[in-house]
């Protein structure tokens, strides 16, 4: 009897986020074959078991681009030419690489996660378990390609959304982007005031500290990313400012009542920040038959982000009668299925949804 053979994965760019999908795929059975600018970096991550190989494996049944947002587009042009399996980017921004390439077998991603570490030797296996990864499909978005990512990245330990290419770059402004610059932006502060009060740094602790923690980041990456996001990250900096000189205004007019509605909201809004699902009975089937267009699976995917729907599992799977038709079988909160199903109908859909608890 003769092992199943392994899957096979590419990874282009060996730097703490793509060494991690390497070392956490190659720890669930993938072969992995890794590619990076430096040979040096390749040549350590075999050493270290986080690759198999080096260079690019055509046969590879997907290939992750995880170079810096400025060199995506190129790498991932690259990866299409030189592979025949499904591309997939971790880069923050999405609208330029989307855009640029807009091929069938190519789904842009962003997993939310990261670490204070950088390069190879931060890698981590479980780096993405129970953080959110975003895909962004486009109209024409293969919908196999689409179901494959999702289930990589399940097997990461992620769990998935889907938002429009634009839509991701707003929102990870609003969550990702201008935090760390607020995060930086407090910090020098903070610096500038301990050179006149010199146990201002010692007495840092708790809240500050975790408002913070982020600014630790390579400065490298977010020169790419203020560049490449730049009208999202403008508009969302606007907002703030406009909310801090609002606040600034309640606390200096001693405006208790204002000041207690904006903390009351902004604490119970923190309460209801969105969990996952984690327990099998209170997850329902939907099985939706998928429409002979372009796009369908994507549209089905990008409705659950739009309703707040939790997917917990997604795949594709062709009918018997007709295989160039498929069913697109979705696992979400059951507490959300009667929400999705309407959504679904609204657009045409024909879903079936079975309580699995």
């Amino acid at each position: 009897m003769t092992d199943e053979p392994r899957r096979i994965v590419n990874v282009i760019g060996l730097g703490l986020m793509g060494g991690s999908v390497a070392v956490g795929l190659r720890q669930r059975g993938w072969h992995v074959a890794g590619d990076d600018a430096s040979a040096d970096t390749v040549t350590r991550a075999i050493e270290r078991g986080i690759v198999d190989e080096s260079g690019l494996r055509r046969d590879a049944e997907i290939t992750f681009v995880a170079v810096p947002v400025l060199a995506m587009t190129d790498q991932v042009k690259r990866a299409l030419v030189e592979t025949d399996g499904v591309v997939t980017d971790i880069g923050s921004v999405k609208a330029p690489v989307c855009e640029a390439c807009d091929d069938p077998r190519f789904v842009g991603g962003h997993p939310m996660a990261g670490s204070e570490m950088s390069g190879l030797d931060g890698a981590d296996g479980e780096m993405f378990s129970g953080a959110v990864w975003v895909l962004t499909p486009v109209p024409g978005t293969d919908d196999q390609a689409l179901a494959l990512v999702s289930s990589v990245a399940h097997q990461l330990g992620a769990e998935v959304l889907a938002l429009t290419p634009e839509r991701h770059d707003q929102v990870v402004a609003v969550v990702s982007h201008v935090p760390h610059l607020a995060a930086a932006t407090l910090m020098t502060l903070a610096t500038d005031r301990a050179e006149e009060h010199a146990a201002l740094l010692r007495l840092a602790a708790g809240g500050f500290r975790d408002m913070t923690r982020i600014a630790s980041g390579n400065p490298a990456i977010w020169l790419d990313i203020c560049a490449q996001n730049r009208p999202a990250i403008v508009s969302a900096l606007d907002g703030l400012i406009e909310r801090l000189d609002g606040i600034r205004d309640v606390v200096s007019r001693d405006d208790r009542e204002s000041l207690q509605r904006t903390l009351v909201r902004a604490r119970e809004a923190r309460k209801n920040l969105p969990g996952r699902v984690t327990h099998p009975e209170a997850l329902a089937e939907v099985r939706i038959p998928i429409p002979d267009r372009t796009g369908a699976a994507a549209e089905v995917f990008t409705l659950a982000a739009e309703l707040g729907v939790n997917i917990a599992s997604f795949e594709v799977v062709h009918m018997a009668e007709n295989s160039n038709r498929g069913v697109a079988v979705v696992l979400v909160d059951a507490a959300t299925s009667d929400l999705f199903r309407g959504g679904l109908m609204a657009r045409g859909f024909k879903p079936a949804v079975t309580p699995l608890g």
